[in-house]
């Protein structure tokens, strides 16, 4: 059966079209080739705060911020030699009460009968909340940058300081020893040499920690992990021989990542001796390697069936400075932090899984080469 389609006279197309074009949300304006506006909704005449016959009656350019006038020319031409089919520009105007308003502005042609451009429509979406948010945003960025900056050569400044004082004590409780033979069976002297030492192990943190920042991009080269990791498996290969921990590298021989070769063998090392250190006594070590990629990003898991942590407890805590959460007597709550400041620096980021007495997995986030 025919199916029928109710008649629609060329008036009530007309009329249902106009509608259309009056209740866009966006500006629609249909101007001719030299850029005179022909038509334009209500939305413009909202937007720019202007009655029709004000607009009609202006030169457009007249509200055009001064440093935009030509942000269309380039694309333009090419419109108008077919080598695109439109385009879309940002520009400033001012708005009737003179602030200033940001559109993204689409720019198409019409055709006429002949194929041959005869008007053009160009489509006004109001981004003014958005760019002010995004500027609110780069100055943000701004005085943190600055801030960091001024924190960066504070903490230099201070570490250098305290290692200069740091070590002239050291000198002055060798001096006083040299001099004074009796000195050696002084408990009170004793004590204030392990506080020396004490202090100049803590200036040591704290110039390492002072030296971590976000690299120069120059600096960040294309790296082989399975060979970084192997190179690393051999350097502690004595340790693990000496706990009878078992370490198996599936990681993929030829995949790399984007990292500084100092780094990179940092992050490797502190993760393998980690988890070394925090076995378990009930089992025998085993440590799990593995990588895969996942869309920009190779991530580099290393599993263990050590003590685990209490994620609950101490997941918040696991990366900061001085915390530890076992008892081990050589933990001091540094190597993590500094790890995963190195990991950050590159552009990464490491993720934890652990469970007590069972074993933890970091999963490590590398830029992908």
């Amino acid at each position: 059966m025919k199916k029928l389609y109710p008649k629609v006279n060329s008036s009530e197309t007309y009329d249902f079209l106009e509608q259309i074009f009056n209740n866009t949300y966006d500006g629609i304006v249909i101007l001719t080739l030299d850029g005179d506006w022909i038509k334009v909704n209500d939305s413009i005449c909202n937007l720019f705060g202007y009655a029709r016959h004000e607009l009609f009656n202006m030169n457009i350019e007249n509200i055009v911020f001064r440093e935009d006038l030509g942000v269309h020319q380039r694309k333009y031409e090419r419109l108008m030699q077919g080598k695109i089919e439109g385009y879309r520009v940002r520009q400033r105007y001012f708005h009737k009460d003179g602030s200033i308003i940001w559109f993204l502005i689409s720019v198409s042609l019409i055709m006429n009968k002949n194929g041959e451009p005869s008007n053009m429509i160009w489509q006004f979406s109001d981004i003014t909340g958005r760019k002010r948010n995004q500027d609110k945003l780069k100055m943000m960025l701004n005085v943190v940058r600055e801030q960091n900056e001024r924190l960066t050569s504070f903490a230099n400044i201070v570490t250098h300081n305290l290692r200069s004082h740091s070590g002239n004590l050291s000198s002055i409780a060798e001096f006083l020893e040299d001099d004074n033979a009796t000195l050696k069976n002084d408990e009170n002297f004793d004590f204030l040499k392990k506080a020396i030492a004490n202090l100049e192990e803590t200036v040591s943190h704290l110039t390492d920690v002072a030296k971590t920042k976000v690299v120069d991009e120059s600096q960040i080269v294309n790296l082989n992990l399975y060979d970084y990791v192997e190179k690393s498996i051999y350097n502690i290969t004595a340790i693990a021989k000496n706990t009878n921990t078992t370490i198996i590298n599936y990681i993929d021989e030829d995949l790399c990542v984007k990292a500084i070769p100092a780094y990179l063998d940092s992050i490797i090392l502190n993760f393998l001796s980690n988890a070394i250190k925090y076995r378990s006594d009930k089992r025998l070590p085993k440590i799990r390697l593995t990588a895969t990629v996942q869309d920009d990003y190779v991530i580099f898991k290393v599993g263990d069936n050590g003590l685990g942590i209490d994620m609950e407890k101490y997941g918040d805590k696991l990366f900061q400075i001085y915390n530890t959460f076992h008892s081990n007597k050589d933990a001091i709550g540094l190597g993590l932090f500094l790890t995963r400041n190195h990991i950050e620096s590159l552009g990464g980021k490491v993720i934890v899984t652990s469970e007590v007495d069972v074993g933890s997995e970091f999963s490590i986030y590398l830029k992908s080469a």
